[in-house]
């Protein structure tokens, strides 16, 4: 063995291990073999891990923090793993999906932050997508911005006004009013070119206390907490969509549900929505109180041209969507006069154009009718 390991240019250790190999493997035991260690103390437990797997597999759109706030949450007693060490397990497991890369976007701060429930609710209508059965959803969803507790998600063959007023009729009984709702400026909810951006929905609202604001025409990224929300929705609720209407209403309750009680949110300390959301102590009044304006102020009706009649034969353009409404002028002097529906401030009416100008001084619609 000395003279054979002298030959070969090894050791007599070296030697012996190969030869105790041999005699034990036969050739196969001469191959190369995996140095790592066959223990390790650190390791995650294999029922850890396939709690986290299992876990991952029923909700595939959760990361690896959602993750283990929900494990720590429903089972407090066991050791789980770092953040880190998850996204390896998922890594491992093949159950991450690489995205293709996008250039940077600087981020942006949202204009609405709302400090306590019930102060601001978000809503907006799902894009359209097809169902089997070759008919366009539309899903509406509304939410505290707040808590991100899910408050509704109606689907709908159409976004019309009428069943939009419908479901927020039925969720403020249920739910009561919000302060503000803040949308973007898409049918049904607001018109970029209306004056104040008033449509017939927003008109409602304002009748039942709750004042409607918009984001920037163009600027999703300020109602950033409702996109994300649907983006959730669109993964798991919309792919693949149900067959007809009330097949995918099921699904879209579904993803409610989870959402609000189950899915934990990073943005509120990885709570659940539901456990810090309350209704609202604003009860919904059914009937349309009167509105009496300030003494001084000149009460005139829209007629169905959405116009209030200016002497005998001169019209001043307000808007369609306060038609049959009183609106009210505040003259202010040098011929301007402020213009008001309600408590809500509209533009200013310019005597010597008997045009009404928003409170950035543009002509949004109308003139001389």
């Amino acid at each position: 063995m000395t003279d054979l390991c002298r030959e070969l240019g090894i050791s007599r250790t070296v030697g012996y291990k190969y030869l105790h190999r041999f005699e034990e493997y036969g050739f196969e035991g001469l191959l190369e073999i995996s140095r790592s260690p066959k223990n390790c103390p650190t390791r995650v437990p294999r029922r850890l891990e396939a709690e986290i797997v299992k876990l991952r597999q029923e909700h595939e759109d959760w990361g690896a923090e959602k993750l283990l706030a929900h494990l720590q949450r429903y089972q407090p007693c066991e050791t789980w793993p770092a953040i880190s060490t998850v996204n390896l397990i998922l890594s491992r497991n093949n159950l991450v999906v690489r995205r293709q890369h996008r250039r940077h976007i600087l981020p942006s701060n949202p204009i609405f932050d709302p400090k306590a429930n019930n102060e601001i609710w978000s809503a907006d209508f799902k894009g359209k997508y097809l169902l089997r059965c070759q008919h366009y959803c539309h899903t509406l969803t509304v939410a505290d911005s707040f808590n991100r507790y899910l408050i509704a998600a109606d689907c709908f063959y159409s976004p019309s006004t009428y069943n939009t007023i419908a479901s927020f009729t039925r969720i403020f009984r249920d739910y009561g009013t919000p302060l503000q709702l803040h949308t973007d400026n898409g049918v049904p909810f607001g018109c970029a070119t209306a004056l104040g951006r008033l449509t017939q929905f927003s008109v409602w609202l304002l009748e039942h206390g709750v004042e409607p604001v918009y984001s920037d025409p163009g600027h999703p990224e300020q109602n950033g907490r409702h996109e994300r929300m649907h983006r959730d929705l669109k993964a798991r609720a919309t792919n693949p969509p149900a067959y007809d209407l009330k097949g995918q209403q099921t699904k879209v309750d579904a993803f409610r549900k989870e959402y609000n009680e189950v899915r934990p949110h990073k943005a509120i300390n990885n709570l659940t929505p539901v456990d810090l959301f309350e209704p609202s102590p604003r009860k919904f009044e059914e009937t349309v109180r009167s509105w009496d304006y300030p003494e001084g102020f000149d009460v005139r009706l829209v007629c169905r041209n959405g116009a209030v009649r200016q002497g005998s034969h001169q019209w001043i353009m307000v808007s369609t969507a306060l038609i049959g409404k009183y609106v009210g002028f505040e003259e202010v002097g040098n011929g301007i006069s402020r213009v008001f529906y309600r408590h809500k401030f509209l533009g200013y009416l310019d005597e010597a154009t008997w045009r009404i100008q928003d409170d950035k001084g543009r002509h949004i619609r109308g003139g001389k009718v």
